[in-house]
């Protein structure tokens, strides 16, 4: 990639006032809610007397995904910047998506899994997610030959703690909460809300590029390539692991969805609303590929979706 791309990729800058960071929260928070509505108890009971499938799962993105994201980014070398690396190895120590669950439903996949994995992942983000970004993004800084001077990842603990909590512990509990208490209501706003979650991933991107949306059209052809790349390797990271450890179909397709959908709206929240990467020099490919991601893996989702489905069909009309 050259200098002058680098540069017109690092130049784009989302700046949102404090109006307008408190929406994408209130909207993200809003739709994690959605997310936790599915989830209850007796799903738990179901997926632990199986610990296999989650224990996969659970390693597949917390632990694989980050490892490979960051030996991926090193493999590219110079075909992407510093900055496109870190957005890369943030993504990736992101929880499962919102949308996942969604996708799963529509692959037949094994939603009792999708459902745990997504709530477990969201859990335990409030610690993994600082520390697999801390670890890989230090080793990339530290492995990559970077010409430019670079200053060392130092993650904001506190503020990053805090703003994953009250993104997602708090409305995932009160997601719980609904459906045990309220079964009626979690049911019927359960599945408009996952629809509200792609419209919303997508406005939220057009929204926060709108002032760059030349320069953000312009370099779209370089990180798409990069974008999907990342995003088939996860996916296969997924159905790999599943294969390997000679998972059920329906969990296979859980795994690959799950690893392959990340949720990319925290880490755009996190590039935007804390300090991150104060310090830094301009970081407009880590915004770039976090956005791109978020948009993509929908696309890819529903693409993986339909591969499942047309493999079903196919086996149906064989065996008659």
């Amino acid at each position: 990639m050259s200098p002058e791309t680098i540069q017109l990729i690092d130049s784009i800058d989302v700046t949102l006032n404090a109006g307008g960071m408190n929406t994408i929260n209130i909207v993200l928070a809003f739709v994690m809610y959605g997310v936790a509505l599915g989830i209850k108890p007796q799903m738990f009971l179901t997926v632990f007397s199986h610990p296999k499938s989650l224990f996969t799962g659970v390693v597949c993105q917390l632990v694989l995904l980050p490892l490979l994201t960051f030996l991926l980014a090193l493999a590219m070398g110079p075909a992407i910047s510093w900055t496109m690396a870190l957005g890369m190895i943030l993504v990736a120590s992101c929880p499962g998506g919102n949308i996942s669950n969604f996708i799963s439903s529509l692959s037949k996949a094994n939603i009792e899994l999708s459902v745990s994995l997504t709530a477990i992942s969201t859990a335990l983000a409030v610690l993994m997610t600082p520390f697999n970004f801390w670890l890989y993004g230090n080793l990339y800084l530290h492995s990559a030959r970077i010409a430019a001077e670079v200053p060392q990842l130092v993650i904001p603990l506190w503020d990053v703690f805090k703003t994953i909590f009250i993104l997602l512990g708090i409305p995932l509990t009160l997601g719980v909460l609904t459906a045990r208490y309220l079964p009626r209501v979690a049911e019927k706003l359960k599945k408009p809300l996952q629809y509200v979650s792609i419209a919303f991933f997508i406005a939220m991107v057009i929204l926060s590029f709108a002032g760059n949306m030349d320069a953000f059209l312009k370099c779209i052809r370089f990180i798409f390539p990069v974008v999907f790349i990342h995003n088939l390797l996860a996916l296969c990271t997924g159905f790999g692991a599943a294969s390997i450890m000679r998972l059920p179909n329906k969990d296979r397709r859980t795994l690959t969805i799950e690893t392959g959908i990340q949720n990319s709206g925290l880490g755009l929240v996190l590039l935007l609303g804390t300090s991150l990467f104060a310090g830094f020099p301009p970081h407009g490919g880590a915004l770039v590929i976090t956005a791109w991601w978020g948009v993509w893996h929908i696309v890819s989702g529903l693409a993986t979706s339909g591969i499942f489905n047309w493999t079903d069909k196919r086996k149906s009309k064989a065996s008659r």
